[in-house]
């Protein structure tokens, strides 16, 4: 079952790209704020749709959740919004190891710690390893 995880993961991953590259064109198109507010529409009303049928009819539950919570949804614009911006200057690919270099750091720091009520996974030499090869991959890519 753990396959069907990273496979899922893996077909997410290719998702990010492509979501990339079009989001890029649509801001060069019609601006980077604008770009970034119809992408994130859109997926508003897919959601909406999705959940509509397949969801588990509480959605209103948010209104009673600790509003840290609701961050995801702020947080979730802020990397669209960058992405719209910085994609048509760099690229596709440097724009996102760029995103997994950010993504991988602030993962250890909050497994490492065991934030969000999370399980804990101390942060040690082997990870340190990978995120200075990851770091190295991120200066391969950005080198001329």
């Amino acid at each position: 079952m753990k396959w069907l995880w990273m496979l899922m993961a893996l077909a997410a991953g290719m998702a990010v790209s492509i979501q990339a590259g079009v989001n890029g064109g649509l801001g060069r198109r019609v601006g980077v704020l604008e770009g970034s507010f119809v992408s994130f529409f859109i997926g508003t009303i897919v959601l909406f749709l999705v959940q509509l049928f397949f969801g588990k009819g509480e959605l209103l539950a948010m209104f009673s959740v600790p509003k840290w919570q609701l961050l995801g949804g702020i947080l979730g614009a802020f990397y669209v919004f960058v992405i719209v911006l910085i994609v048509p200057k760099v690229g596709v690919a440097n724009s996102l190891i760029a995103v997994i270099a950010g993504q991988l750091v602030m993962s250890s720091m909050i497994d490492h710690f065991g934030l969000f009520g999370g399980q804990r996974i101390p942060f040690d030499l082997t990870r340190l390893a990978a995120l200075g090869f990851l770091f190295l991959a991120l200066w391969l890519f950005f080198r001329k």
